[in-house]
């Protein structure tokens, strides 16, 4: 099963950045949120942990990715709940 298209492969992308650099965190997270659709079909079409080493470990990347980016936004550790 190929990948679905994901923008950036779930990094941060430009017009967040962009908005991260201007402390603008409310425009970040709209550029995030943008990632919500794509996410989605990656976790409804794809097998994450996958029995092929590789293809697991690549997968997990993109998630990482995704993680990092948000995390240069928001700290989601603080909220309780």
């Amino acid at each position: 099963m190929a990948l679905p298209p994901c923008p950036m492969a779930f990094g941060l992308k430009p017009q967040a950045k962009k908005a991260l650099e201007a402390e603008q965190f409310e425009d970040a997270m709209a550029a995030l949120a943008t990632l919500r659709a794509p996410i989605d079909r990656f976790f409804e079409e794809v097998m994450v942990n996958d029995e092929d080493a590789a293809k697991r470990a690549f997968r997990l990347g993109l998630l990482a990715r995704f993680r990092d980016a948000v995390t240069q936004v928001a700290d989601f550790s603080k909220i309780e709940g």
